[in-house]
């Protein structure tokens, strides 16, 4: 499971799809829904937010939107009830690591969809995210 801290405009269509149904999965999770997931490090973020499910709704919602700009049927009825949300912190280390491990994906599967990302140096957060100083996120699965 990932759930990009990067914007949803920067996953290629395969990205984007895995997103939806993996943040779909999250908030199964969350809700209760499912008995396997419960501690995966990608959901921390959210189960210790104010509001775990109202903001798994309000990053679906983000998902939802991008697929719909590209012309994908994401159905948002399948999103739960988000609702007006402060932004979450995310690190400039995570934001670092996330943007490099989407890169390392696209040089094997959609080296064209990175050629049209060339310009970008800073991507920029999913809008529930604000961007802080700090290193990599402690619960981030990091490859040595």
């Amino acid at each position: 499971m990932r759930l990009w801290s990067l914007h949803p405009r920067y996953l290629d269509a395969q990205g984007l799809v895995a997103l939806w149904r993996e943040a779909l999965l999250a908030q199964a999770v969350i809700a209760g829904k499912t008995r396997g997931y419960k501690h995966h490090p990608q959901l921390k973020r959210f189960l210790e937010s104010p509001a775990p499910r109202k903001y798994i709704a309000e990053y679906l919602k983000e998902v939802q939107a991008e697929g719909a700009r590209r012309g994908y049927h994401f159905d948002a009825t399948k999103i739960g009830i988000g609702g007006k949300v402060q932004a979450l912190d995310v690190t400039e280390g995570q934001m670092s690591f996330e943007w490099e491990h989407l890169r390392k994906k696209l040089r094997e599967r959609a080296r064209k969809w990175l050629g049209e990302l060339r310009g970008v140096e800073a991507p920029e957060p999913h809008p529930l995210f604000r961007v802080v100083e700090g290193g990599v996120e402690d619960w981030e699965v990091v490859s040595r």
